[in-house]
């Protein structure tokens, strides 16, 4: 099962810039305040998306309040999920301008405001704005730093890293759904949203904990990265023709800005050691307006980077793995979200909910989510075995399970099937370090931030659609098979593309041969 360099089209943009002289490396890289950046996502993950595994608690009480029709109700908790995701590419724009520590902290802080305003909704639609697009897009603004930062100071250990970071859904997922449901019984569910809001807060401490890496770090970073590629052989890579026609993503453009941006700074400086003879009132103007001339350059330089990596010359479209795992990403999320809020519905009909207040089954998901998280994690850090192969045996094994799902009609059976889907929807901790192979630590955030927008807008749609299937067939079967279908398809093209992009320079060696 082990998938050589040509095997998959990887463009490590990155590499290119390193050389073979060696460099101390940093000791936070893979260690040190590395594994403080670990905690702290992982806090991120129970708050945000352990909080939204739990949604079915909330879907229920809201179906009772409102009295409206499933399909209309769960676009609530789709909201959410999907515009955490869907904001991705929005957010990389934030972090190339303000740095992950920033964008996390007022993330936090809308997160929380969005729960509290949702504890006085009058109606569903007012739950729209508050909850799905305000906390939404405040989940955002946390969930996409907290991803990039482990990236970014991890090389050795990143299936590790992320592997143990993103164990916070199932751990969230678990406790929040009995936390919810805790305060539900005891407050009510509005004054639960007001408690939750108030826990949010502490998104922003999450937030503080992201200290950035200096450029020198990250340049050292590169270099380790570059020698210890030969020894680690399972990242993927493009031939080297297409590396060459692609180049490094924006960096032309990027020197220019930079060359621009040293004269806009230089001619305010001038100015400013020329008027030291003037006013305290000039001087104090000057200074402002060398202020606001470095947030320009910041914010200019920020912009230049989000833009070229989406709508470059050198994009990140024209890689065409990516494209894949794009399309890929657009039908798995909903997958594995249908069963988070359907599944107390589901309970409810085949009259298990005995058994299940005993052991909710979605706690048996988001308990085993943990252990697929880390044991996926650790076997993708072995030398002999391929982060991508790995991560295909989990997407068939979870396709399968979804599709099994709605034949099983008994708890034991379901608990069987739940604990199949938590495992291998352990894939999640890979999707970071696939993503990073596919386009290098440097664009990591901006790349990231589009596959969890199309993972977004999976879970935008798939609730809804649930509800919607059951609305007209009285049963969530069809919506199971449905969305396990479609999840066939992306993954379908996950393997069609890699073996066109190993075909490719074979085909064209082959005509040079015989011209």
């Amino acid at each position: 099962m082990y998938a050589s360099r040509e095997d998959i089209g990887y463009d490590f943009g990155d590499d290119s810039k390193a050389g073979s002289k060696p460099i101390k490396p940093n000791p936070n890289i893979d260690g040190g305040w590395a594994w403080m950046i670990v905690l702290s996502s992982f806090l991120v993950h129970i708050l945000i998306m352990g909080s939204q595994m739990a949604l079915g608690i909330l879907n229920m009480e809201w179906l009772e309040e409102f009295n409206q029709s499933r399909g209309l109700t769960a676009w609530v908790s789709s909201l959410s999920m999907g515009i955490t995701l869907i904001v991705g590419p929005f957010i990389g724009l934030f972090i190339s301008v303000c740095g992950c520590r920033t964008t996390a902290i007022i993330g936090g802080i809308l997160n929380a405001l969005g729960w509290i305003l949702s504890a006085y909704a009058s109606n569903v639609h007012y739950l729209f704005l508050t909850f799905g697009v305000t906390a939404g897009i405040g989940s955002g603004m946390v969930y996409l730093p907290a991803v990039v930062m482990v990236g970014q100071y991890f090389q050795k250990r990143r299936a590790l890293a992320q592997g143990l970071s993103t164990t916070g859904t199932g751990f969230g997922a678990f406790l929040m759904t009995a936390l919810l449901k805790y305060l539900c019984m005891e407050f009510g569910w509005r004054n639960a949203m007001f408690i939750q809001g108030a826990i949010s807060l502490n998104l922003c401490v999450c937030g503080a904990l992201m200290r950035p890496l200096s450029p020198k770090d990250l340049s050292e970073k590169y270099v380790v990265k570059s020698n210890s590629e030969d020894n680690q052989a399972k990242a993927l890579s493009h031939s080297t023709e297409t590396i060459k026609s692609n180049g490094v993503l924006g960096e032309e453009p990027e020197k220019k800005e930079e060359a621009a941006n040293e004269e806009v700074l230089g001619s305010v400086q001038h100015i400013e050691i020329g008027g030291k003879s003037g006013s305290g009132r000039n001087m104090y103007g000057l200074r402002i307006l060398k202020t606001v001339s470095q947030l320009t350059v910041t914010v200019r330089k920020g912009f230049a980077l989000w833009y070229s990596s989406y709508f470059g010359a050198a994009s990140l479209f024209t890689n065409r793995v990516f494209v894949a795992f794009i399309i890929w990403a657009l039908f798995a999320y909903s997958s594995f979200v249908i069963p988070f809020i359907h599944l107390p519905e589901i309970v409810k009909q085949y009259n298990l909910t005995r058994q299940n207040n005993v052991f909710p089954l979605t706690s048996i998901i988001a308990i085993v989510h943990i252990f697929g998280k880390v044991i996926l994690g650790i076997i993708s850090d072995l030398p002999c075995i391929s982060t991508w192969n790995v991560f295909l045996m989990a997407n068939f094994t979870l396709v399968t399970c979804i599709l099994t799902l709605p034949l099983m009609q008994t708890y034991v059976g379901l608990a069987v099937v739940c604990a199949l889907i938590g495992f291998s929807s352990g894939y999640f901790s890979l999707m970071p370090v696939v993503t990073e192979d596919l386009v290098g630590t440097k664009h990591l955030a901006n790349a990231y931030g589009i596959i969890i927008c199309a993972n977004g807008i999976s879970a935008l749609f798939g609730p809804p659609f649930a509800g919607w299937i059951y609305d007209i067939t009285q049963k969530y079967d069809f919506s199971f098979y449905i969305a396990g279908l479609l999840y066939m398809v992306g993954i379908i093209f996950l393997l069609i593309q890699p073996c066109i992009q190993k075909k490719q320079p074979r085909e064209k060696s082959t005509e040079e041969a015989q011209v």
